[in-house]
């Protein structure tokens, strides 16, 4: 039997199924991974919760934030009267300072949180304020500074 040439090799392997399966398989999972991110994008711009968070990543995607623990909190209020109120976990949306216990009124204006105090946004600019403060590495780590001190320090920001 005479020895085969490097051509007739590839002939007789692109009869072979598996052989075609190995160069689709990348193809179909790419289509596939396509289809599912824009699913899961108009799922996200036509949803109705979350839109904070919508506001400051209106995308989505397959990589990771770099958001740690007290970055969720802040963005997504978890901890805050305003939202424990609103769930019926707590009788009041005020905290020990007198003011409605939002993220934004602790970065802002609470006397109990002066130390890191961010300029406060201007009347409806508050989604571009979160914008720029997720973005500026400063005031991250001022925020999560904040979020530390609420966590370690919550008899102080119970409600009167």
């Amino acid at each position: 039997m005479k020895e085969q040439t490097n051509w007739q090799k590839t002939q007789h392997k692109m009869g072979n199924p598996i052989y075609l399966l190995s160069f689709l398989k990348p193809h179909i999972k790419g289509l596939l991974r396509k289809s599912i991110l824009e699913e899961w994008q108009t799922s996200w711009k036509n949803g109705d919760t979350d839109r904070k968070i919508y506001n400051i990543m209106p995308s989505v995607s397959l990589r990771p934030t770099n958001w740690i623990r007290e970055d969720v909190i802040f963005f997504q209020h978890r901890p805050f009267p305003v939202y424990l109120e609103r769930f019926h976990f707590s009788d009041s949306d005020y905290w020990s300072c007198g003011g409605i216990g939002t993220a934004l009124h602790y970065e802002t204006e609470c006397i109990l949180t002066v130390s890191w105090h961010m300029s406060k946004p201007v009347l409806n600019s508050e989604e571009e304020w979160l914008k720029r403060v997720d973005n500026n590495l400063v005031s991250r780590h001022k925020i999560r500074r904040i979020v530390k001190f609420i966590s370690e320090n919550r008899d102080l920001f119970q409600p009167p």
